[in-house]
């Protein structure tokens, strides 16, 4: 297991550096110039030159490069208003259009994102994985086939359009939600609560439908199998059956779906979070992109695979955990 372990973290290292680069070199075939953008309207020839030089995009890319992952472990100088300012680590830089610290403004949109992910996660595995156990426990039945027509409108509806719609209806027409928005559970739990409560079941929603098919066919699959039947015929009790040992078989795929789905979700919900306006990673990386941020496009990029990466390896450590069938070396 340590081994294992290991390996990965180092490949996962390798991975992270290969999208790092990528996404560096990206940015410079986007259209637009972000020293331009820093420099407004009245823009002298000297001003565009000082700001280059500033944000140290006047250097080859290579040694752009070197400096910004320099800079994460072991902080930078930046040259800003002819003053030399110290970046600490983590130091990914300062923002092109607003000068403010990428960090700290990472660190400032992450709880939004955390609590739209938590909040969506938990309702789309209880609703998805309980809907789909009874589906498949009952197959065939009308309870199975409302459930699996459930699913399917869930699946067929996209978030850009079920969002606005829900929002206009419950929110603007009859006035049962508040505005959705994001408010500090420390500072205001309900609100907290009430704000996020609509993208919640949006996203939530929309994510069931997957949850439940991919829980009903493995629940089927797992009831025809030779330690099911052996164990009806040693006359165990169908609580601890479904529970123990067809739970265990079913849990695993739903597990691989489950966490990419969250570390997508940390990595930033775009669509969800610019339908309703919360200020995310998601929200971020979308303006960043826009405004041509490289600084803030770079962080919000490394962060979603940073969270995809080690929800992998979570996931394979899980399954020897679930499965005894998977052995790790």
């Amino acid at each position: 297991m340590f081994r294992f372990v290991i390996r990965r973290l180092l490949g996962a290292a390798v991975i992270l550096a290969v999208v790092s680069f990528a996404t560096f070199l990206l940015f410079f075939v986007i259209p637009g110039d972000p020293a331009r953008l820093s420099c407004g309207k009245s823009c002298t020839p000297e001003r565009l030159a000082d700001i280059r030089a500033s944000l140290g995009i006047d250097r080859p890319v290579l040694e752009q490069y070197w400096e910004y992952m320099k800079g994460i472990f072991a902080g930078r100088d930046f040259l800003q208003a002819g003053e030399v300012v110290h970046c600490d680590i983590p130091c990914f830089g300062y923002s092109f259009t607003n000068q403010q610290p990428v960090w700290e403004t990472l660190v400032d949109r992450f709880p939004a994102t955390l609590s739209l992910a938590i909040g969506a996660s938990v309702l789309f595995l209880a609703v998805g994985i309980g809907l789909g156990a009874v589906s498949a426990l009952r197959a065939g039945s009308l309870f199975d086939r409302i459930g699996i027509s459930f699913a399917l409108v869930g699946a067929s509806v996209q978030i850009f359009f079920l969002g606005p719609l829900l929002n206009n209806i419950f929110v603007n027409q009859l006035g049962w939600l508040p505005q959705p928005r994001y408010v500090p559970l420390t500072d205001d739990p309900v609100g907290w609560f009430s704000g996020l409560l609509l993208p919640w079941l949006v996203l939530a929603f929309v994510s069931i439908a997957i949850y439940a098919r991919l829980t009903r066919a493995a629940a089927i699959e797992a009831l025809s199998e030779d330690f099911v039947r052996a164990g009806r015929a040693r006359g165990l009790a169908a609580r601890t059956l479904h529970l123990k040992h067809t739970g265990r078989a079913t849990i695993t795929p739903v597990m691989t779906v489950f966490g990419l789905d969250i570390a997508t979700l940390l990595g930033g919900a775009i669509i969800t979070e610019t339908v309703f306006n919360i200020q995310g990673i998601g929200k971020l990386a979308l303006t960043s992109l826009t405004n041509s941020d490289l600084p803030m496009i770079m962080a919000t990029v490394l962060v979603a695979a940073i969270f995809i990466v080690l929800a992998n390896l979570v996931v394979d450590i899980a399954y020897a955990l679930v499965d005894p069938r998977v052995r790790i070396t």
